[in-house]
C-alpha cells in the first residue's frame, strides 16, 4: 500500500501548499518555471516542506530528462555516469528544449570530490542541478558549485498551510474520502508534526487505520498524542526529537554541565546524528555564549569542526565528547553576541550614517583635497598605541556597544578600554 504522504505528493504547482514567497503568483522561482528557464538552484529548508516535490514539479512542467541520485548512496562513479547518460538523453530528445535536471537529495552528505565530480556539467550547462539539504549551503557546499547555483530557502509549513493539507487529504485520498471522519481537533497533528508535512500525513494516516473499517474515525488531540507516544522512534534525525535534543545539549553546555552535555551528545550519536551537524553547533556556540570569556573555547571548536570532517564515524565521537566538556566547562558570556545585534539594531534605526573624514579612505588626489583622511593620527605613532580618535559617526558619539562581562577574562578587557575610553564610553 502506497503511503499517504506519497499517495498525495502534488504533481503541479496549484496543488503545492506552501512556500508562496518562492512559488506562489509572481514570485521570482514560479516565473522562472514558467518561462522554461530555470537555474541550476539549490533548496535549502527543514523536513518535509516539498524540497523533492518541488524538483519534481519543476521537471515535469518542463519535460525535461530527470534523473535523481541520493547523496547517502551515490559515489563519484555513479554521479559521472549519470551525467553521461544525461547528456547522451538530452541530446537524442530533440523536442525537449533545455538540458536533463539533476536532482540530488542530501547534497550535504557529498563529499568534497563527490560535489567536485559535478562541476564541469553544472558550468558547461550539460544538467541543472537541482539540490536538497537540510543543512546551511554555506558550511555544506563547497565554494564553486554553490556561486554555480542559486539559493532558495523554503520555510517551515505554517498552520494554515498544514491545515489545508489536512483537509485536502482527508477529501482527496482515496484510502480517506471513504471513510467517516470526524475532525474533532488538530493541535495534536499540528504540534507533533513540527511544520513537516509528511510526518503530519504519517500522523493522520496512523490515527485513521487505527480504527477498523467500518468505524467512524473521530480524531481529537487525545488519540493522537497517544498513537504518536506508541509509535515514537528513540531518535528521529530529521523530526521533532532531533531539535529538542540538540536544544538540551546547547543549553547544557551554556549551562555550565558537561554530565548533561555529554548524555545529549551520547543520545545524538547513538542515533546516528550526523557529527558536522553537532560540531558546526559548538563552534556557533563557541563564539556566541563563550565569545572573549576564553577565546580559546573557538579555536578549539573550530579544531573540533576539521577533525570530525577528516575522521567520521565513529572516531569522532571522542573529538565530540572532548570538545562538549572543554566548552561546558568554560567560563561564558553572550557580550559579542549583544554587541553585534544591538548594533545590527543601531544601523537599522539610523540608516546610512556618513564615515567620517578622517578615517576616510583617500587613494587619489581629489579624495585627499575633498578631506579625506585628513587629521588622522596613525595610533602606532602614539603612547602605548593609543591616539583617542573618534571613529563613530558623529551622530552616535559615545554610543557604547560592547559591554565587557563578569568573568575574569573580560574583567581585564573592561579595565583596558577603561583606561583609554573612560571619557567616551564609560567603561
Amino acid at each position: 500500500m502506497i503511503p499517504l504522504a506519497e499517495c498525495l505528493r502534488p504533481k503541479d504547482l496549484d496543488h503545492y501548499f506552501g512556500q508562496d514567497h518562492l512559488v506562489g503568483k509572481d514570485s521570482v522561482l514560479r516565473k522562472a518555471i514558467e518561462s522554461g528557464r530555470i537555474p541550476s538552484m539549490i533548496l535549502w529548508g527543514p523536513p518535509g516542506v516539498g524540497k523533492t516535490t518541488l524538483a519534481n514539479i519543476i521537471a515535469s512542467g518542463l519535460k525535461r530528462p530527470f534523473y535523481t541520485l541520493s547523496a547517502v548512496h551515490s559515489g563519484v562513479k555513479d554521479v559521472r555516469e549519470l551525467i553521461d547518460r544525461a547528456i547522451r538523453y538530452s541530446g537524442e530528445l530533440k523536442e525537449v528544449e533545455g538540458n536533463a535536471i539533476l536532482f540530488i537529495d542530501e547534497i550535504h552528505r557529498f563529499s568534497k570530490s563527490q560535489q567536485d565530480s559535478l562541476l564541469h556539467a553544472v558550468e558547461r550547462g550539460y544538467v541543472t542541478l537541482i539540490g536538497a539539504t537540510t543543512e546551511n549551503p554555506s558550511f555544506e557546499v563547497i565554494s564553486p558549485l554553490l556561486s554555480r547555483c542559486q539559493v532558495y530557502v523554503l520555510k517551515e509549513l505554517g498552520k494554515e498551510d498544514l491545515l489545508k493539507i489536512i483537509s485536502y487529504a482527508i477529501e482527496n485520498a482515496p484510502s480517506l474520502k471513504k471513510r467517516k471522519i470526524h475532525l474533532e481537533a488538530t493541535n495534536a497533528l499540528l504540534r507533533l508534526s513540527g511544520g513537516d508535512a509528511r510526518k503530519l500525513l504519517n500522523l493522520l494516516e496512523l490515527t485513521v487505520n487505527s480504527y477498523n473499517e467500518e468505524e467512524d474515525v473521530i480524531i481529537s488531540d487525545e488519540v493522537v498524542q497517544k498513537l504518536a507516544q506508541e509509535k515514537s522512534a528513540l531518535y528521529d534525525k530529521g523530526g521533532e526529537q532531533h531539535y529538542d535534543i540538540i536544544s538540551a545539549f546547547i543549553k547544557s553546555i551554556r549551562g555550565s554541565d558537561p554530565n548533561a552535555a555529554v548524555y545529549w551528545l551520547a543520545r545524538m550519536i547513538h542515533g546516528g546524528e550526523d557529527p558536522m551537524f553537532i560540531a558546526r553547533r559548538m563552534l556557533i556556540l563557541a563564539s556566541e555564549d563563550i565569545g572573549n570569556a576564553n577565546p580559546t573555547a573557538l579555536v578549539i571548536a573550530t579544531a573540533c569542526f576539521e577533525a570530525c570532517y577528516k575522521t567520521g564515524y565513529p572516531e569522532c565521537r571522542i573529538i565530540l565528547s572532548q570538545t562538549a566538556i572543554y566548552l561546558a566547562s568554560s567560563a561564558k558570556s553572550n557580550a559579542s553576541y549583544m554587541a553585534i545585534e544591538e548594533a545590527l539594531q543601531l544601523v537599522r534605526q539610523s540608516g546610512d550614517l556618513p564615515v567620517p573624514l578622517h578615517i576616510r579612505n583617500a587613494p587619489t588626489k581629489l579624495m585627499k583635497e575633498l578631506g579625506y583622511s585628513e587629521g588622522y593620527e596613525y595610533d602606532h605613532s602614539k603612547k602605548d598605541s593609543f591616539a583617542g580618535q573618534e571613529f563613530m559617526p558623529e551622530q552616535l558619539s559615545g554610543k557604547q556597544l560592547y559591554n565587557p562581562g563578569s568573568n575574569p577574562r573580560e574583567m581585564e578587557l573592561r579595565e583596558f578600554l577603561k583606561q583609554r575610553w573612560k571619557e567616551k564610553y564609560g567603561y
